[in-house]
């Protein structure tokens, strides 16, 4: 739901914007049709404004100010609102400025941590860290990380949403999913821990990945080689359908990307540059029978090309 309440949000800002026209309208009334939880998080999202207008006229004006500045900042000015407890709303409740480290949607990030370990952030990401004389606790509230430990005696341990791991000095990424976390291993090994199941701890070793949930841990299997291409802003595909690659690169763009059923199912195998999205549509027309259809540069889907 998180997820969507931030799409909501983009979508207010699109139609705030001056320069918005019939098409940002169109191209928003396909997103709110689409799925049922987006109905639903624009609901909750307009909820907000209409109690803050009720509430507080002055934080409903500091609101829509901020959605004309942009997206980041009427999350701001929106995660400040909910965090202060004007409202009940519980879905988008964590503000942006509550987390130690944050990116953006497309943005990546490489952070020095005191006890000299280096953490690197990718797209939409949010960390949280608590280190004290106990122990070094790195908190995953959304996106994904990849941690490279430093030397120290205290134990490094990473919290996401659905359980604990802790490194065993180790190089790692750990990604939050919806309803599960993904830890992927690159050197040395991890403990996992799932938060509802603590008794049941698995060892996951260098070159292995494993997918857990709150309830139980899933099974070990064989990391790809090119699970942190992030890190050097690629997306590399082996072999992928085509639904997966978009799913893979809409977490790096703003807007719906998404592609028409006859042709999710290609497969196709590249190394694309993050950085250039536009580049990435561009090489999809010449390798696949597919044509790039934009209803503007917020509402993009991949179709079969006509003969």
């Amino acid at each position: 739901m998180k997820v969507t309440l931030a799409e909501a949000v983009d979508w207010y800002v699109q139609l705030k914007d001056s320069q918005a026209d019939a098409s940002t309208e169109q191209a928003w009334q396909v997103w709110l049709h689409a799925d049922p939880r987006h109905a639903e998080a624009w609901q909750r999202l307009q909820q907000l404004q209409q109690r803050l207008a009720v509430a507080s006229p002055q934080l409903a004006a500091a609101t829509l100010q901020g959605a004309r500045q942009g997206r980041r900042q009427a999350l701001k000015v929106l995660g400040l609102l909910l965090g202060a407890g004007v409202v009940g709303w519980q879905g988008y409740r964590a503000s942006p400025l509550s987390a130690d480290y944050i990116t953006r949607v497309g943005e990546r990030r490489r952070v020095m941590l005191a006890d000299g370990s280096r953490l690197e952030l990718n797209t939409d990401t949010r960390v949280d860290i608590h280190f004290d004389s106990a122990q070094r606790l790195i908190r995953l509230q959304q996106g994904e990380i990849l941690v490279q430990t430093g030397k120290d005696t205290r134990p490094l341990r990473v919290q996401s949403a659905d359980g604990r791991i802790s490194a065993l000095g180790t190089r790692f990424a750990v990604r939050q999913l919806d309803g599960s976390t993904r830890v992927t291993v690159e050197e040395h090994a991890v403990a996992i821990q799932p938060r509802l199941a603590e008794a049941n701890e698995v060892r996951v070793a260098a070159g292995q990945t494993i997918e857990f949930s709150a309830q139980r841990a899933g099974v070990v299997q064989t990391a790809t080689d090119n699970a942190s291409a992030w890190t050097q802003g690629m997306l590399v595909a082996v072999d992928w359908r085509l639904d997966r690659l978009l799913g893979e690169l809409s977490r790096y763009r703003h807007g719906h990307l998404g592609c028409a059923p006859e042709v999710a199912a290609m497969h196709l195998s590249g190394a694309f540059q993050l950085d250039d999205d536009e580049a990435i549509l561009a090489s999809l027309q010449d390798a696949l029978p597919v044509t790039v259809r934009r209803l503007t540069r917020y509402w993009v889907r991949i179709e079969k090309r006509e003969a």
